[in-house]
């Protein structure tokens, strides 16, 4: 079952990659093999990504139909021996795409191999492995200060020596705790830019607006700077260039008329604002479950998102509304999944981030897969730390240190309410205080026109009086 399930991801991963990786010529040599290599550590990664947003939903969906059918035959797969097997997997390949694989790949794919070697991939995969030899002793040398800085004992300098039981689990721990944060930043900004989002996408009600007369006047100015771009003389390069900029831009326009023209009456009058309410409420809801559970830390010490090893898979719902209730956890986990994706890449730092259609590097790509991975792997933290969702997260899920801080969940608590309250806020107050100042400055313009001074007379050259 894992197997089937991760081969249908990967399928769909791979797709998605070949959708947005550049179109490299179609020929056998060294880089070729590389990129190609490349591409499938990727996709693996990309797989894995999936599979750590699917997780989370999947074990609720799972504990509520088997509440609902205990004794079904047909469902006797679905257990928790397979629930506990699937999150497990989920930690240690996370780890190995986060340490191995995608460091591997990105210095595969830039080496060229040690001077003095004879070249080929033999000498790639050498200076690979050294890279990725120093790689690791510098997060070691990293995690050993960070220790001593945060817990000098001789019980935590010693457990480092333990690899595999403390060390990799405390990595993931640190980098699940800066995921997180960057879901605080990346989900509340992903929260307000939906409804942007959806508003390009969808088509917008057409109130007091004429489109006859829209498409006629674009279709004007689209013959006018043609016919423009036609008398150009080929010797003034910016001013071509220039034209069909602007040309691009008009007839980007006609499209998004011709569109809004052909939608019919429920497209434009009913799907926008159904999805603009719809989008309101989730949010709303999701600012309003984080409230609650705010009351609900300060009150109850059970609402830490540190596993507490409750009643097993199938034992007891998950929600208090039952099936609906987990169904809107559902609904809810995805949406914030979304909404962190655009925030991530609406955030001014990674803009340039952003992959395009048959036209994304391989080492853009490597760097997207591990953003992603980092995001997904911490979606279920996340959830679980703002209360969407009360399962408790197991394996190595659950042994985040941080989780057990009081403090810290406190404060990311705060924190995303706050941030998302005010990014909401900021959204749809933006009209008018765009209108506020375009107001202003009317109001400074007739300042200035009634400015004695503007009033002055001064003779022209020609004998004449100009007012200026």
């Amino acid at each position: 079952i894992c197997f089937l399930l991760f081969a249908v991801l990967y399928i769909v991963s791979y797709f998605i990659i070949t959708r947005y990786k550049r179109k490299a010529d179609e020929q056998e040599d060294e880089d070729a093999i590389v990129n190609r290599i490349s591409l499938f550590l990727s996709t693996f990664t990309l797989a894995v990504s999936a599979g750590a947003v699917l997780l989370l939903p999947f074990s609720i969906i799972s504990n509520e139909i088997l509440l609902s059918f205990p004794q079904n035959y047909y469902i006797q797969w679905l257990n928790g021996s397979l629930i506990h097997g699937l999150w497990n997997l989920a930690s240690l390949f996370s780890n190995l795409c986060l340490f191995v694989l995608m460091p591997f790949a990105f210095f595969f794919l830039e080496s060229e191999g040690f001077a003095g070697l004879k070249k080929g991939i033999r000498a790639r995969i050498l200076e690979t492995l050294v890279m990725l030899i120093l790689l690791a002793l510098l997060i070691l040398g990293i995690v050993w200060v960070a220790s001593a800085l945060i817990d000098n004992d001789a019980a935590s300098m010693e457990s480092l020596y333990d690899l595999w039981e403390f060390y990799l689990p405390y990595l993931y721990s640190c980098i699940s705790l800066m995921g997180c944060l960057l879901l605080l930043l990346c989900t509340p900004v992903g929260l307000s830019r939906m409804f942007t989002v959806m508003g390009q996408l969808l088509v917008k009600p057409t109130i007091l607006e004429d489109l006859d007369e829209q498409m006629y006047i674009i279709t004007l100015e689209e013959e006018a700077i043609q016919r423009r771009l036609n008398g150009v003389c080929s010797m003034v390069e910016y001013q071509t260039v220039e034209l069909e900029r602007e040309l691009e831009k008009v007839k980007s326009k006609k499209t998004t008329l011709e569109r809004r023209k052909k939608a019919s009456a429920w497209e434009r009058n009913l799907v926008y604002p159904a999805v603009m309410i719809l989008l309101l409420i989730e949010t709303s809801i999701s600012v309003l479950l984080v409230a609650l559970n705010i009351l609900y830390l300060l009150v109850d010490e059970t609402a830490m998102p540190k596993g507490s090893g409750g009643p097993g898979i199938g034992s007891a719902s998950l929600s208090t509304f039952g099936f609906v209730g987990a169904a809107l956890e559902i609904i809810l986990i995805f949406y914030l999944m979304v909404s962190s994706v655009v925030g991530f890449y609406s955030l001014r730092f990674f803009e340039n981030f952003t992959p395009r259609k048959d036209d994304t590097t391989m080492t853009k790509i490597i760097g997207n897969c591990v953003s992603i991975l980092v995001l997904s792997s911490a979606l279920p933290v996340m959830s679980r730390t703002l209360g969407i969702t009360r399962f408790d997260l197991l394996g190595d899920f659950g042994r985040f240190n941080w989780l057990g801080n009081f403090y810290i969940v406190l404060s990311y608590n705060l924190l995303f309410a706050i941030v998302t309250t005010l990014c909401l806020v900021r959204k749809f107050t933006s009209a008018v205080r765009e209108e506020l100042l375009k107001a202003l400055g009317r109001l400074d313009k007739l300042h200035l026109s009634n400015n004695p001074r503007d009033s002055e007379t001064k003779p022209s050259a020609n004998g004449h009086q100009k007012t200026l």
